[in-house]
């Protein structure tokens, strides 16, 4: 035996036309139609958004990757040398 439940609930105003609108379509009463809705929505499986971020293949590495931090210190001992020199 399935009890009746009375509670107050505060819909939005486009939840509202929606249950309005399904009301109507269905010749539901407003009870019926929130059900309905309740329903339909909590048996839909979860939809999961993916990013989807594009990708593009930029070809073969120039350089050796993995002594990316010597290079990155290499490189900035050169700028150093570099703007030192400027000074002179």
């Amino acid at each position: 035996m399935m009890l009746d439940m009375r509670t107050t609930v505060t819909l939005d105003p486009d939840t509202d036309a929606l249950v309005r609108r399904l009301m109507r379509e269905r010749s539901l009463s407003f009870k019926e139609a929130v059900n309905a809705a309740i329903r339909a929505g909590a048996t839909q499986p979860a939809r999961h958004r993916m990013a989807r971020t594009p990708t593009f293949d930029m070809g073969e590495p120039r350089l050796d990757l993995g002594k990316a931090l010597g290079l990155a210190a290499q490189m900035e001992d050169d700028e150093i040398v570099r703007k030192l020199a400027r000074r002179s």
